[in-house]
């Protein structure tokens, strides 16, 4: 006699939901960005783990009127704000024109800290983190914003340590992110915490982004946007590491020996995949950090120079006038 024994199938994993608090004139893409990356998650990823499809569950909600106007003149329908949190809930604040009438609203501020121990994660993008600092839920805690509002969040709550340059922070169960399109790469992160790398990489291949981009790498390194990823996927591990170490030696063969290559071979390849000498992209990256600092920052050049790896004022300003045109000086002055 034999004996079938039915298969056993791993119970799906329990649904996630995502609750967007949006506000009056909030930004529609801090809302729509994260929002579609949780949907295409649900659609064409599955859980790296298990195998199993994931299921988001995306809601919006607001203190105020059911029908909430954003920016662009769109107005988006919302729920009234929940009076109980279901589990494995993530709260996400957006950003926008209307935060600092958003910060001042008791309803909304009483209801973020009476359900911040029931939220899984509670999270901002844009300048939504102002409202979270209001609730008090970035106290002692590190956290970003859009670079505008750095100086402002770190004005207003001296208890928040503010990473200036980070695309997003996490800290425990609190995220945070830089501005507008930043709010997408803190939703793939979100996903790869919640269902691992390969399902963040299936949903940013489905929405058409090159990469998801590591927290740590900077808001302002517009150079890095302008290389072709196909081609520069090879040291596309290095050329974060540069920014994590500008101010360090960043000589031909320290970069070499980071990449694992002979000198030789790196320069040769380095130039064939990027188009430029290995000291030419980091005289570039310089560049741009500086001129991040110098636009937000009231930092002496002095000061912007060292922690940029320049080795004086002098260098710096001579790298300023051959990319931008413009001294270190005047980059200041026109912000």
């Amino acid at each position: 006699m034999s004996y079938f024994l039915p298969m056993l199938t791993p119970a799906p994993a329990r649904p996630r939901h995502i609750v967007f608090l949006i506000f009056e004139r909030f930004q529609v893409l801090d809302l729509a960005g994260p929002m579609q990356v949780f949907l295409s998650a649900s659609e064409h990823a599955r859980d790296a783990a298990t195998g199993l499809p994931i299921d988001y569950r995306v809601s919006v909600v607001s203190s105020g009127p059911t029908r909430v106007q954003g920016s662009l003149s769109l107005a988006i329908n919302a729920e009234p704000l929940p009076s109980a949190l279901m589990p494995g809930t993530t709260v996400m604040v957006v950003g926008g024109k209307g935060v600092e009438a958003a910060s001042q609203d008791l309803v909304l501020i009483d209801w973020l800290r009476s359900h911040a121990d029931e939220a899984e994660r509670i999270c901002s993008v844009c300048n939504g983190a102002i409202v979270l600092a209001r609730a008090g839920l970035l106290a002692g805690k590190r956290a970003t914003t859009h670079w505008v509002d750095c100086d402002k969040l770190q004005r207003n709550f001296r208890d928040v340590t503010v990473d200036r340059d980070a695309i997003y922070v996490r800290d425990g169960k609190i995220w945070s992110s830089a501005g507008v399109s930043a709010g997408i790469d803190l939703a793939l992160a979100l996903v790869a915490d919640d269902h691992g790398e390969a399902a963040a990489a299936v949903t940013a291949k489905w929405m058409v982004l090159y990469v998801k981009r590591p927290g740590s790498q900077s808001q302002f390194s517009e150079f890095i946007e302008t290389i072709d990823h196909e081609k520069a996927g090879a040291f596309a591990e290095l050329h974060q590491w540069i920014l994590r170490n500008i101010r360090r030696d960043l000589s031909v063969p320290r970069l070499a020996a980071q990449a694992g290559m002979s000198e030789r071979t790196f320069a040769r390849k380095y130039r064939r995949l990027i188009g430029v000498p290995p000291a030419e992209t980091v005289k570039r990256l310089r560049a741009d950090t500086a001129r991040h600092h110098l636009r937000t920052s009231t930092l002496p050049l002095k000061t912007v120079a060292d922690r940029c790896g320049f080795g004086s004022v002098e260098q710096m300003n001579r790298v300023h006038l051959k990319f931008y045109g413009l001294t270190s000086r005047t980059l200041r002055d026109i912000g």
